[in-house]
């Protein structure tokens, strides 16, 4: 006699403990790291299209970033949990949490039209520096020559031109840093400028973790020798 195949069968069940794990609220250190990566590789999208009423929360990075996708993992602990797994299609490393209500508020924020866009409360996000860290640690880079550091880049060029405006006119309002609004092959990005690289690195640099220093340049060289400097743990 042939058995039913469970509903779920190859999929994360609808178990006990994952429909309890739906009504726990997500931390404040939690929401900000979502945040932070929605505005840069992460995304949010249905868990089963067609069967979920609520969205999941995920992103992708090289598997040289290892150490950082699982650090996103314990910080998001216990909605994630599968480990990280290969993408195969472009040989990455792909994490996931289980989809929760407060993530459907946050589509409503950042799809509101079905596309993700900057959220209208740009500003709150922008105030939070972990967001800011984890935005940075996603797309972010120096901007390096003759050995030192002349700057930032945040590869914001998914967001309009006017968008980036909005962006940099918060980062002046909120903490005084100087950015501008970079053309980069067709699309637009923000950057830090020298002026305030010291200052926008001296902000994001307690929730950096070890392995993403390297994108400080060398203004993140000088910052490690700093005795009242404890770094971002990755575990």
């Amino acid at each position: 006699m042939a058995t039913a195949t469970p509903r779920e069968s190859k999929r994360i069940t609808y178990s006990s403990e994952i429909r309890a794990l739906k009504l726990v609220p997500f931390n404040p250190e939690q929401m900000s790291i979502i945040k932070g990566a929605l505005l840069g590789d992460g995304c949010l999208h249905a868990g089963w299209p067609g069967t979920s009423v609520n969205y999941v929360f995920s992103k992708t990075h090289s598997l040289k970033q290892r150490e950082y996708v699982e650090w996103t993992c314990k910080k998001l602990q216990p909605f994630v949990i599968k480990e990280p797994y290969l993408y195969a299609p472009v040989q990455s490393l792909k994490m996931r949490t289980i989809s929760h209500s407060a993530l459907t508020a946050l589509r409503k924020i950042f799809y509101p039209s079905g596309k993700k866009s900057l959220p209208k409360d740009i500003q709150s996000i922008i105030s939070d520096p972990l967001a800011v860290a984890v935005r940075f640690m996603d797309d972010g880079n120096a901007f390096n020559s003759e050995n030192a550091t002349h700057g930032y880049h945040l590869n914001t060029q998914s967001f309009s031109k006017e968008d980036n405006e909005r962006i940099k006119s918060v980062f002046k309002r909120i903490y005084d840093i100087d950015c501008s609004v970079q053309k980069n092959n067709g699309k637009y990005r923000i950057f830090v400028r020298v002026a305030s690289m010291e200052k926008f690195a001296g902000m994001i640099y307690p929730h950096i973790i070890p392995s993403m220093m390297y994108k400080l340049g060398s203004i993140g060289d000088s910052l490690r020798t700093r005795r009242d400097w404890i770094p971002a743990q990755a575990g």
